[in-house]
């Protein structure tokens, strides 16, 4: 199941308490305090972490509690600290708190962590207390109560490549025919039902991981269809690569399918007009596609790769373009 928004509670650990205690030994009078403190409590970490790819090993429990240290003991011996509790989130999720609306951290690459909740201090025993004057003090302090904090976790898939294009255009297809994942694929529109991963190999020692965004419709923006709920994936992507269909089972215009999407994604997000776009119509082995590739790249004056998934026709040039626009980007990044 993939989850890429959810709200927990988490709760750190409380501290031991400090113990009051005094030596008792035969043949040692006034042996003195000799109470140990307290061990801190566990904190709650979120830490992202490489292979995990979705939120949904945190969305089956709502509160999640650190354990508490120890308390403290006589003969000057100090409670444990407990372990801090470590939840696994994938690189690029957003931690928000949810009761004061302000971002905590973007755990944007693989190994950031962030605290969100801070275990309890423990407490001091009454050895602490011992002075020149007080040599008997009978006073300890109890462990600090653990943070508790209401948090929203939201995912931002982090691609180099992001597939988009209306429903049924192939975006699915082409991943499974570049990489290893396997998406669901059928004949049918809305087919894909969340974002799907898959590495792509360039070249012996170059790859790139490419994105599959669930189908957008017009009005994606405002909360129509199933790509509202995913377009902020697209966010994260370095390029775009935008897949047009040259005979829609709508019998819709491709010319003015690719214009939908276009404004779909500057009406999200102004940056995502900027973004690098590689355009290809797919399907190439449809007696019309050749045709709807030229229309296309007379209408937005620009080249259009004819490609098929299928068939294999043209993947290798689209391969090789992306490869170059993320060179591009890079460079121009660096300098």
């Amino acid at each position: 199941m993939f989850v890429d928004e959810v709200e927990i509670q988490v709760e750190a650990g409380r501290g031991g308490d400090g113990c009051m205690s005094f030596r008792r030994e035969k043949f040692v009078p006034r042996g003195g305090p000799d109470g140990g403190d307290g061990g801190d409590g566990g904190s709650v970490i979120l830490l992202a972490e490489t292979g995990v790819d979705s939120l949904s090993a945190l969305a089956h429990r709502k509160h999640w509690k650190a354990a508490g240290g120890q308390p403290g003991r006589g003969a000057q011996c100090h409670g444990a600290a407990a372990d801090d509790l470590i939840l696994r989130v994938p690189p690029g999720t957003i931690v928000h708190d949810a009761r004061r609306g302000f971002v905590l951290k973007d755990l944007a690459a693989p190994g950031d962590r962030v605290v969100v909740a801070q275990g309890g201090r423990g407490g001091k025993g009454n050895l602490r207390f011992k002075t020149s004057t007080n040599r008997a003090p009978r006073q300890s302090t109890p462990g600090g109560e653990g943070e508790i904090r209401t948090i929203r976790l939201e995912l931002k898939i982090i691609a180099d490549v992001g597939l988009v294009g209306k429903p049924n255009a192939g975006k699915s297809t082409l991943l499974s025919r570049l990489s290893r994942a396997r998406p669901e694929i059928a004949s049918y529109p809305f087919t894909t039902k969340y974002p799907n991963l898959g590495r792509v190999q360039i070249d012996f020692d170059r790859s790139l991981v490419m994105a599959d965004i669930p189908g957008l419709i017009e009005g994606a923006h405002a909360g129509l269809g199933l790509g509202h709920e995913f377009l902020r994936h697209i966010q994260r992507a370095g390029i775009l690569v935008h897949l047009v269909e040259p005979e829609p089972v709508d019998q819709t215009d491709p010319i003015t399918n690719y214009r939908v999407i276009r404004d779909e994604l500057e009406q999200y997000d102004a940056q995502l007009g900027r973004r690098p776009e590689i355009v290809a119509v797919t399907k190439a082995d449809l007696p019309g596609a050749a045709e709807a590739r030229v229309q296309l790249a007379a209408a937005i004056e620009r080249p259009v790769l004819l490609i098929s998934a299928v068939t294999g026709e043209g993947l290798n040039q689209l391969v090789a373009a992306i490869a170059a626009t993320l060179e591009e980007r890079t460079t121009d990044e660096l300098g």
